[in-house]
Formats: C-alpha cells, structure tokens, sequence
C-alpha cells in the first residue's frame, strides 16, 4: 500500500462518510449522541483540506496517517474522535516511514490495522460482543490477516476484510450494549446497529474500493 493509496483511500472515506452522515447520525441518535456522522464528516473535510493543502508527502504512508490521526483526533468531537484518532495514529507508528513507492504489503497492511484495532480495544477498554466498533473490526483485521497468509493480492485481501467488517456491523443488531452511551439504554439497546461499527465498515468499504480502483 503506497502513499497514494492511502491519499486516495482518505479522500474517497471523506466522500463517502459526507454522504452517509444523516444515517450514521440517525443510527447515532438511538442510542447515543446522536453526532457521529456529522461530526465524522466534519473531521474528514478537515484532513481532506489539508491534504489538498500539502500538509504533508504524499510519498510515503506513515506521515499521512499519523497527520489524519492528529486531525481525526482534533475535529471529530465524543469517543468516535478519540478512537479512530488514536487508531490512525497506531497504524502509522508500524509503519517504516522510509516506504514508498510500491509501499506496504498485504501483511504489513494488516500489522497496521492490527494495531490500530488494537489500539481502540486499550482506549476503550473493550472488546468484541459489547456493540462497538471491534464488533466489526476485530472480523475484518482476522480476514485481512488470513488473506495475508494465504499469499492474496491487496486488493482481494481488503474486500475480504471490508465483507468481514459489514457481517460484524450487522451482527450488532442484536446485541445488548456494554460499552459507551448506549450502555444506558440496557435492554432498548437491543435492535439497533451500533454506529460505530457501521462507520468502520465504510472506512474499511472505501479502503478496499481505492485498492480496486474504484
């Protein structure tokens, strides 16, 4: 995975996150704050200006996470801001910061989401089966690690993990929350997609996208 890929993933995240905030936000405001998708939204146009800008090389994956980790963690406001913040900022810290051109393999792609999942499961102190956000991710870095050992392409291997990433999403439908806001509702948590987990499986929907070149 190159610096460009990583740009182009971003970008097409911002996109899609912009279309989808009023569902995110609706899914957010059943049992939360009911901010996730605009505030999301809103940190993604930050980070995509800012690349317009040249806030930073283009050349190498690293910087580029580790400055939308810092403007994810800047502008996006709640518990989503801090996660995905200090995720971004954990995928880049494994990242060798002298790749370039070709960048990172399957495998050095899916140490970085490894560590970036594992980073929102320390910050959160949770796990999977709580209705989160691992609910869909801790799937996807499982498949992206299998297809990894299996010797599959990028591309083939992030579909795997994006598929893996929405199955988690929807399998938070019935689960009672733990974690978090909505926590609080107890048992009328029950029947509603956690929204975090559906945000990620976007991230990760856009990631596989840009891979395919779509």
């Amino acid at each position: 995975m190159s610096g460009a890929l990583v740009v182009a993933w971003l970008r097409l995240a911002a996109s899609r996150v912009a279309a989808e905030r009023m569902r995110l936000t609706d899914l957010d405001a059943a049992i939360g704050d009911g901010d996730h998708g605009i505030n999301l939204a809103r940190g993604l146009a930050v980070l995509e200006a800012r690349l317009a800008a040249g806030d930073v090389s283009m050349e190498a994956p690293a910087p580029i996470l580790a400055l939308a980790g810092r403007t994810i963690t800047g502008t996006v406001g709640g518990a989503s801001g801090a996660l995905y913040g200090r995720a971004l900022l954990r995928a880049a810290a494994t990242v060798e910061p002298g790749h370039v051109g070709a960048g990172m393999s399957v495998a050095q792609v899916a140490a970085a989401l490894r560590a970036a999942v594992d980073g929102i499961a320390a910050l959160g102190r949770s796990r999977p089966g709580e209705k989160t956000m691992l609910d869909a991710l801790v799937p996807a870095v499982t498949a992206l690690e299998a297809a990894a050992a299996a010797g599959s392409g990028l591309p083939d291997a992030l579909l795997r993990a994006a598929d893996a990433a929405d199955a988690g999403a929807w399998a938070t439908l019935p689960l009672l929350a733990t974690k978090g806001r909505a926590s609080y509702l107890g048992e009328r948590s029950i029947g509603h997609l956690d929204p975090g987990a559906v945000s990620s499986t976007l991230l990760l929907r856009a990631l596989a996208d840009a891979a395919a070149g779509a």
